[in-house]
Order: C-alpha cells, then structure tokens, then sequence
C-alpha cells in the first residue's frame, strides 16, 4: 500500500504535466488559427494577382502582334527598295559601261572585263524578267561589240607580240641535245608573261562568257605563220651563209633557204662526202646476184659479235663527176635536216605555250592546224628532193642522190620525236613523215641497184683514163658509213621486191626493224660484194684501154690496192667477211700479180745483159770482131732501154708510198744484180777502144734511176 504522501505528491505532479500539455495544446491551436488566417491572406492576394495578370495579358498581346506586324512590313518595304535599286542599276549598265566598251580592253583588261561582266549580268536579267524590252536589245548589242573587242584585242595581242624565233636561238635550241653536259632546257618565250596572261584571261573569258571559239582559228593562224617563218628564216639563214662564204647553194625546190650554222651547229661529220659512200653501201635493195659479174661468191655464215660502227671513206673522190659538188649538197642538205630538227623543237614548244591558251577538248585539233603549214612545207621539200633523186637516177647522175641518205638517216633517228609531237593529231598528218621514209628508202633502194649496175657498165668517156695509171676516180668514189639506214633500206626492199608486199606508209621502218642486225649486215655485205665485183669488172675492161701491158698493171695494182686499203681502214673488209671470206685474200693476190705484169716490162732490159744470152769466151784470148759486135749491142740494148723504161715509167704513178717503195726495190734489186755481174764480167774486157760510150752507168746509178720511177717531179 502506497503512502498517503507519496499518493499525493504523484497526483500534483500529474496534475502539473496534464496543465502543461493544456497550454501546449492551447498554444497549437493559436498557431493553427492564425496559419490559416495568413492562408487565406495569400489566397486572395494571389487570386488578385492571377487577375491583374490575365488583364495585363490582354491588353499586351495585341499590341506586340501589331508591332510584329509592323517589323514584317518594314523589312518588306525595305527588300522591294532594294530590289527596285538592283533592277533600276541594270537599266543604267549601257549608260555606265558604253564608254569603256568603246574605248576597248588595251591596257585595262581587268577593268574592261569588269564591265563586261556586269553586261552580262543585264542580259541575263532582262532575258528572263522583260525578253521583250528595248533596253534588252540595248544590252545585246553592247555586249556583242564588247565581246568583239576582246576578239580583236586577242588578235592585235597575238600578232604584235608573236616573234619569229632566230635561227641562232633555233641552232642553240638543237645543238644543245649534242652538248655533253646535261643542261636544263630553258622554253622559248614566244610572248611576253604579261601579254601571255592577257591572253589567257580574254582566252578563257570568250570560252565561258563569249561561247566563242573563233579565237582559236586566229590563235592557229598566227602561230602557224610565226613557225613557218622560222623555219624559213633558218633556211634563209642558210643560204645566205652559203652565198657569203662562196659555197653555190641549188634547193631542190623553189624559194629554199639553207645555211650553214653559226653558233653551235648540230655535230654531224660532213654528210655529203660520207654519202657518196652511202651510194655505194645501199645499193642492195633486192639483191638477187644477177646483174653484175663478180668473183666475190657469197658464202654463208656471219661473224657474231661483229659490229660496223663506220662505212666510212672505203673510197674518195677526188676528180670524178661529183667533184666541186661536195659543198653544195653538204650546204642543202645540213639546211634541210636542221630544218626538220628545227620543226620538232618549235612544235614541242608551240604546243607547251597552246596548252596554256586553248581549252583541253580543243588542244589537239588546233595544234594539227597549226603545223600543217610548216609540216607540210617539210614534206614537199622532202618529196622534191625525192622527184629530183628519180630524175638524177634516170640521168645516171648519182651525186644528186647523195642528199637522200643522210637525210632519210636523219628522219628516220627523229621519228620517234616527231611522233610524241604529232600524238593527238589526225591519222593523215601522223602518216606524213612515214610516207616520206617510204618514198626516200624506195628511191634510195632504186639508186643503190643503178649506181651498183652503173658501176659495171660504166664507160670510158665518162671517165677519162688516168694517163699515170694512178686510182680510177670511179674507184675513188666513197662508201657511206650509214650502216644502219642501209641495212633497214635493203631489209624493206628485200620484203617489197622479193615477197611482192607493199610497203604501207604507216609502217615504214617496222619491215626493216623487224630484221635482226645480222639480217642487215648479210644483205650490205652481199651489196658491197656485188658493188666491188662490178668495180672489179669495169676496172678489167679499162685497163684495156693501155697500149702498155705494164702501165695497165700499175693501174689495176694501184686501184686494187686503193680498194683494199679502203677496205680495212673503214672495217668494211670485216663486213665483206661475213658472206666472203677470202676476199681480203683475193685482193692480195690480185695486187701481186699485177705486180709480177709490170716487172715481166723489164725482161726486155735485163734479158740484153742476162747470162743464158751472154757470148762465151775463152780468158786471155782475143775476142772475134763478132763477140765484141755482140758485147757492144748488149750494153747498148740495156743503156736504151733503161733510158726509155726509165723516161716512160717516171711519169706513172703509185701513189701508195709504202707499195711504191716496195715495187722499186724489187725492181732494184733484180736490175742491179744482174747488171752488176754482167758488168763485172765485161767491164774489163778489151772489146772496144771507147768503154765510155758503152759502159754508161755504173750500178749505184742504176739503182738511183730506179729510184726515180713514178715520181713525176724526179
């Protein structure tokens, strides 16, 4: 049982807490009151607030719909403003550009084209807003005389700044392919850089603006004119030389200009003189070994490392027909193969500087315009000297062949050039050169097989007879040193005349490069073989025209020989080699033997003092007045004819020192020997009372007048 204290002092304490949550609660319920009051406080200044905003709305939104409105408008009046001012500035361009376009683009290209630009733009406009308007026709015509202008002023451009190039810059521009060191290769300038750029900018401006392409045939016409006029200039160049310097100049075709060159020509040896040997080396074309004799039998067989570098100089003309020609041909010739070198060059350059002016679809079209001129002037020439090479051929006049072979050599090392250039153009203009080959290999293989036959029949009143016996100017005629061309010449006459196929222009050397070097060298070696049996023959039958058996020896002794040394000293002989090969040999036997001729000339001198006819007698007994007769006529048999052998045989010639000296001390050596014994026997023998009169010469002077033969100034 709890105490009444206790019991009483819990019940206050309750009683205190209980009073306690009453005020607390009391104090929540203030609180929540005036919450709820505040509440509705926000309440309705926030509904005012909704309302004042609704109103504000209202009254807003309106007005900034009506100020966009107003923006739109502005901006709208503000464009058809401008526009109005655009359109109204075209109709003010004719006023605005008439002037500049009447006084034209010299000197203010760039201003000039400025106006056309804005005419232009007027066109279109007025094209495609008001087609019918006057101020359309305005502008059309405007831009149609403007247009005209920078035609005109392309034109005035090209033709006032076009040079001709010199021959001396032509001559260094070819010469510097043969320099040793490799030099880079500076481009012509045909125009100045500012009036190339000029003329590019009016170029390009008639193609995309002008939709014009005329100016492209006056950019041919002008530039096709400065490239024939160079090479004209070149050849002018030429004949001026030749005529200055005394050389006689004769073109194969009217109005041809040659010169020779006079800085840095091209380094060629002397062509014409080495062509007169390539007259002889081609003359194969179509061999068949029946005309013309020879011992020289082809053998089979070839050597083969062999090379022939230079069929040069096997024989030399020194007096015959085409003496006193030499320099002419050389001077027409060089002139003519600098000119097709020339052409090369100027064409490669003339097509760098097209390349800048003309449009790409329209570069190779004009280009074959613009060299037709000066390729075919080329090609005329070159046919012309082809029409005076036929006639030449009928004639039997060789030496005016002489300028084929160096120069269908030279057209034919520059084809490959000259195709690079023509590639693009038209098939006719590519065939042109090869149709040129063609014709100059067939009139080259037709002078070859005449000069050959020629050469066999070659009569004596054409050739006067060497009086001395020395080389025959036939035999002195050279051997070309083209063994290239002739070997490709005698390979496509071989496939024309022997297989009957025609040669097509197109393919003018494939027939004759087709053909092994071996093939080539067969077919020279065989040619050369003919030609030199056929000289071989004539030479026989001239010497028949020699009362004297031992002046017709020396004669064919020193042409054999001629020939022979010829021979080894150009390396023919090893060409010769490879269908005979005992030619070498023959000569040597030949020359020997005629050797052998002229010494039987001295039988009749030393027969008088040769022992088998020499008197015999007994020592230190009388002679007989008939032994002393017959002793007598021995000395005076052998006096006389020294005397006249000696007399005749001065005036013959040898002029091979080395055989020269042989023959004499051959001869020498065979007279004194049998005149020193027959002096030797007889010297001292009582057989006249005047041994002066017949004992004339001792043996040492012998020996000296035998050293006198064949020396003229003896």
């Amino acid at each position: 049982m709890i105490p009444p204290q206790e019991a009483s002092a819990r019940r206050r304490e309750i009683e205190d807490k209980l009073k306690q949550e009453e005020e607390t609660l009391s104090f929540i319920r203030d609180s929540l009151e005036k919450s709820d009051q505040l509440t509705k406080n926000m309440v309705s200044i926030l509904s005012s607030f909704e309302s004042r905003l609704m109103k504000l709305e209202n009254s807003i939104i309106p007005v900034h719909k009506q100020t966009e409105n107003l923006q739109r408008l502005q901006e709208n009046v503000e464009k058809t403003l401008s526009c109005l001012d655009h359109v109204i500035s075209y109709y003010h361009v004719a006023t605005d550009t008439e002037k500049i376009i009447k006084e034209g683009p010299t000197g203010r290209l760039e201003e000039y084209l400025g106006s056309m630009a804005k005419i232009q733009k007027a066109v279109e406009y007025f094209q495609d807003n008001s087609p019918d308007s006057p101020e359309l026709n305005k502008v059309k015509l405007l831009f149609e005389r403007g247009k005209e202008s920078l035609e005109s002023e392309f034109r005035s451009l090209m033709t006032r700044h076009s040079k001709v190039v010199s021959p001396v810059l032509i001559l260094d521009l070819i010469s510097g392919e043969d320099e040793l060191e490799v030099q880079e290769e500076v481009p012509l300038e045909h125009l100045p850089e500012g009036v190339l750029l000029d003329v590019i900018r009016i170029s390009r401006w008639l193609v995309e603006y002008g939709h014009n392409q005329d100016f492209m045939n006056v950019y041919y016409q002008i530039r096709s004119s400065q490239l024939d006029r160079s090479i004209r200039g070149l050849k002018e160049h030429f004949r001026k030389s030749s005529s200055s310097s005394g050389v006689p100049y004769s073109p194969a075709v009217p109005n041809k200009r040659k010169d020779t060159p006079t800085k840095k020509p091209v380094k060629r040896p002397g062509t014409i003189r080495k062509a007169q040997n390539l007259l002889k080396q081609y003359s194969q074309h179509g061999l068949d070994g029946k005309k013309g004799g020879s011992n020289l039998i082809p053998l089979e067989g070839h050597e083969h490392d062999f090379r022939v570098k230079h069929l040069s100089e096997a024989l030399n003309d020194k007096h015959g027909p085409l003496a006193g020609r030499d320099d002419m041909l050389d001077v027409e010739t060089d002139a003519y193969i600098h000119c097709v070198s020339a052409f090369v060059k100027l064409a490669q350059s003339e097509y760098q500087l097209l390349t800048e002016v003309i449009p790409e679809h329209h570069q190779k079209k004009t280009f074959d315009s613009l060299i037709q001129d000066a390729l075919d002037g080329l090609m005329l020439e070159g046919e012309n000297i082809v029409s005076a090479a036929r006639k030449a051929i009928v004639r039997h006049d060789f030496s005016a062949v002489l300028t084929v072979f160096p120069i269908l050599r030279h057209l034919k090392q520059t084809k490959p050039e000259f195709d690079q250039v023509l590639q693009g153009t038209a098939a006719s203009t590519k065939n042109k050169l090869p149709g040129l080959i063609t014709s100059m290999e067939t009139v080259g293989a037709k002078a070859l097989e005449d000069f050959a036959d020629n050469i066999k029949n070659d009569p004596d009143k054409e050739y006067n007879m060497p009086k001395d016996g020395t080389v025959h100017e036939l035999t002195s005629n050279q051997l070309l040193d083209f063994q290239e061309t002739a070997g490709a010449m005698l390979a496509s006459q071989v496939l024309g005349d022997t297989y009957n196929i025609p040669l097509d222009p197109r393919e003018t050397s494939s027939s004759a490069t087709s053909y092994s070097s071996e093939f080539s060298k067969r077919l020279l070696s065989t040619y050369i073989c003919k030609v030199l049996g056929n000289l071989q023959l004539n030479l026989l039958s001239k010497s028949k025209v020699y009362e004297d058996p031992a002046l017709s020896a020396i004669f064919l002794h020193n042409n054999y020989n001629y020939i022979l040394k010829a021979l080894e000293k150009s390396e023919l002989i090893q060409l010769v080699a490879v269908t005979q090969k005992t030619a070498e040999c023959s000569y040597r036997e030949h020359i020997e033997q005629q050797i052998k001729t002229y010494q039987r000339s001295w039988l009749k001198v030393t027969d008088y003092i040769a022992e088998k006819n020499l008197p015999v007698f007994q020592p230190g007994v009388k002679l007989r007045d008939k032994e002393r007769q017959m002793i007598k006529e021995r000395f005076k048999g052998f006096n006389d004819g020294l005397e006249e052998l000696c007399k005749i045989q001065k005036a013959w010639a040898i002029p091979d020192t080395e055989q020269r000296d042989k023959i004499r001390q051959a001869q020498k050596h065979m007279v004194k020997e049998t005149y020193g014994a027959f002096l030797h026997r007889y010297s001292s023998v009582p057989f006249t009372k005047n041994p002066e009169k017949y004992i004339k010469y001792r043996v040492e002077q012998v020996g000296d007048m035998i050293d006198r033969l064949f020396d003229t100034s003896a």
